[in-house]
């Protein structure tokens, strides 16, 4: 094997475990717990009193 080969081999090695790792943390520190609930607020953003107007859209006098 030549010198390159043997370094490719080893930065790729190290690149999957970081990889690996990474994903691994992101699992255990909660990030894949709710995948549907920041789609659904985008949604029901609706009746924020914070944005101008949103009173008159839903029908309710200021």
């Amino acid at each position: 094997m030549t010198p390159i080969l043997i370094f490719l081999l080893s930065l790729s090695g190290v690149m999957i475990a970081l990889l690996v790792l990474g994903i691994f943390w992101a699992i255990k520190s909660g990030q894949f717990e709710d995948m549907e609930g920041p789609a659904q607020r985008i949604l029901m953003d609706d009746d924020d009193p914070l944005i101008p107007g949103a009173n008159r859209l839903m029908g309710k006098e200021e």
